[in-house]
């Protein structure tokens, strides 16, 4: 996951400048404004706020397994103490 983030990290400023070169106005009364390059732009903004949000999301989630996995350790660890406490009877009796 780590891996991912540096990818994405290290490719976000080059989305963000291609954009950038495609068209450097969003006026359409400048000269060089080109209606299918502002689509593009636009679809590139959008596609890359899809993409942070997807990272947040999985860091999120890893996150979340992550604290759950510790919590199942500490968890097992404490039945484990407890169990071999003295005077704590661990084996199961049959009535």
């Amino acid at each position: 996951m780590k891996r991912w983030l540096l990818i994405f990290a290290a490719l976000l400023p080059l989305s963000s400048g291609m954009a950038n070169m495609l068209n450097n106005s969003s006026d359409p009364n400048q000269p060089g404004y080109n209606p299918s390059q502002q689509r593009m732009k636009q679809q590139m903004q959008t596609d890359q706020q899809q993409q942070v949000l997807k990272l947040k999301q999985d860091q999120q989630r890893q996150s979340q397994d992550q604290q759950r996995k510790m919590q199942e350790q500490r968890d097992s660890a404490r039945q484990r103490i407890i169990k071999t406490q003295p005077g704590n009877n661990s084996t199961s009796q049959q009535p």
